[in-house]
C-alpha cells in the first residue's frame, strides 16, 4: 500500500495533475545586427549579384532583376522595389530600412540576421521563403504571400499584416507583439512557440484549426469564440 501511495505521489509531482503550470512560450531570438563601415552604391541590380559592405540610400530598383542575389552586410535604406525580382536572394546581416514596393518578388529567399524597420510593402511574394532571426519594426504590409514559408525566431513588432497568407508555412518561435492582424490565413500551418497575445487585432479568415503550438490571450479567446464555434459546427442562439 505504501508503494502505491509513493507512485501517486510521484506521478503528481510530474506536472500531470490538475494544478500544473502551463509550459512557457519559448521566446525569440532576436538578430544581432552589428554593420561594418558601408560604401555608398548607386548602381542597379543583377541576377546572382554579389553586394557586399554596401548602403542603397533611395536607390530606384523598380522592375530591376535580381534573382539570386546576395547582399551581406548590408543596408538598404529607402529603396523603391515595386515590380522588383529577387527569387532566392540572400539577406544576410542586413538592414532594410523604410524600403516600399508593390508586386515585388522574394519567392524562396532567405532573410538571416537580418532587421527590416517602417517598411511598406504590398502583394510581396514570399512563398517558400526562409526567415531565420529576423526583426520586423512597424510598416505595413498588403496581402503578403508568405505560403510554405519557414519562419524561426521571427519577431513582428508594431506591424499592419493585411490579410497575410501564411498557409502551409512553418512557424517556430515567432511573436506578433503590439501587431494588427487582419483577414490572417493560417490554414495548414505548423507552429511551436508562436505567441499572439499582445495582437491588437487579431482577425483570422482560416486556418483557426491549425493554432495549436499557438499561445493567446483570455480576451483573444472570447473575441475569437464565434470562428472557433462556426468552426466545430456549433451553433450559438439565445
Amino acid at each position: 500500500m505504501t508503494g502505491t501511495s509513493d507512485a501517486k505521489g510521484t506521478r503528481g509531482g510530474r506536472g500531470g495533475g490538475r494544478g500544473a503550470k502551463p509550459k512557457p512560450v519559448a521566446p525569440a531570438r532576436l538578430p544581432e545586427v552589428r554593420l561594418p563601415p558601408l560604401a555608398p552604391y548607386e548602381g542597379g541590380l543583377e541576377p546572382d549579384g554579389d553586394y557586399d559592405g554596401l548602403e542603397l540610400a533611395g536607390v530606384d530598383l523598380t522592375g530591376q532583376d535580381g534573382a539570386g542575389a546576395r547582399f551581406l552586410d548590408c543596408a538598404l535604406r529607402g529603396c523603391a522595389l515595386d515590380g522588383a525580382r529577387l527569387p532566392a536572394a540572400r539577406f544576410l546581416d542586413s538592414v532594410l530600412d523604410g524600403v516600399r514596393g508593390v508586386g515585388t518578388d522574394l519567392a524562396g529567399a532567405q532573410l538571416r540576421d537580418v532587421e527590416i524597420a517602417e517598411a511598406r510593402l504590398g502583394g510581396t511574394q514570399l512563398h517558400g521563403a526562409v526567415f531565420e532571426r529576423v526583426w520586423i519594426r512597424g510598416g505595413k504590409a498588403d496581402f503578403p504571400n508568405l505560403r510554405a514559408a519557414r519562419l524561426k525566431d521571427v519577431v513582428f513588432d508594431g506591424c499592419v499584416l493585411n490579410e497575410p497568407d501564411f498557409a502551409g508555412a512553418v512557424l517556430e518561435r515567432v511573436e506578433f507583439r503590439d501587431c494588427v492582424l487582419i483577414g490572417a490565413d493560417f490554414s495548414g500551418v505548423r507552429m511551436k512557440d508562436v505567441d499572439l497575445r499582445t495582437v491588437r487585432r487579431l482577425e483570422i479568415a482560416r486556418g483557426v484549426d491549425a493554432l495549436a503550438g499557438a499561445v493567446i490571450s483570455p480576451t483573444q479567446l472570447l473575441d475569437l469564440a464565434p470562428v472557433f464555434a462556426a468552426h466545430l459546427g456549433v451553433r450559438v442562439t439565445d
